[in-house]
């Protein structure tokens, strides 16, 4: 940590961590930032019907050209802690051996995105953003079931997705999908570097 500091940098953070991976960090002074759910949903065959998308909306396949607009969403849903950069995105979509990544358009701009990642017989609903302006229409169901759907065709087993606990809108969506919390939530830690 004095190495850090001595480097110029200000603070360190962790990635999200279950509890037994943070009370090292804990140990060593490190303080709770932020507290997520972990939400988990079987994945099976009534998962492969076709997704239903809203009607002003279209969901197709991502591509680098849409960076900029999918950065542009990403801002107005999150707030600077949680909000992804291009590093950020990329890391999402190369978490796992294998990743679907939609964006969502309506009369051509993007309004939302997903990334799903797919690790052996597990799939991970990587980021979910819809715009402000787009949410409570449906897209953002549309967007997790595509996720699913995809899920479902390569016979993966479970899906897991983590939330802030104070996300009470992509709680209720979750919930409303069948996804159930995880009595073990996960913590994101952090601390403040001296120079």
């Amino acid at each position: 940590m004095d190495q850090l500091g001595r480097l110029g940098f200000r603070e360190a953070i962790t990635s999200a961590l279950p509890p037994n991976e943070s009370a090292g960090f804990v140990a060593a002074g490190f303080q709770v930032t932020e507290r997520l759910h972990l939400l988990e949903r079987s994945v099976t065959a009534a998962d492969r019907p076709s997704v239903t998308v809203p009607a002003a909306f279209d969901v197709m396949r991502g591509h680098k050209r849409d960076l900029g607009e999918l950065l542009a969403v990403d801002a107005r849903c999150f707030g600077d802690f949680w909000r992804l950069d291009a590093i950020g995105v990329h890391d999402a979509r190369t978490a796992t051996t294998y990743a679907r990544f939609r964006v969502a358009r309506r009369a051509g701009e993007v309004v939302g995105y997903a990334i799903t990642g797919r690790q052996g017989r597990m799939g991970y609903l990587q980021r979910l953003a819809v715009d402000p302006s787009a949410q409570r229409t449906g897209l953002g169901t549309a967007l997790v079931v595509d996720g699913m759907r995809w899920l479902a065709r390569w016979h993966a087993r479970t899906v897991l997705v983590n939330t802030q606990e104070s996300n009470t809108s992509a709680l209720a969506l979750y919930d409303s999908l069948h996804f159930r919390i995880k009595p073990q939530g996960l913590t994101v830690l952090s601390t403040t570097l001296s120079s």
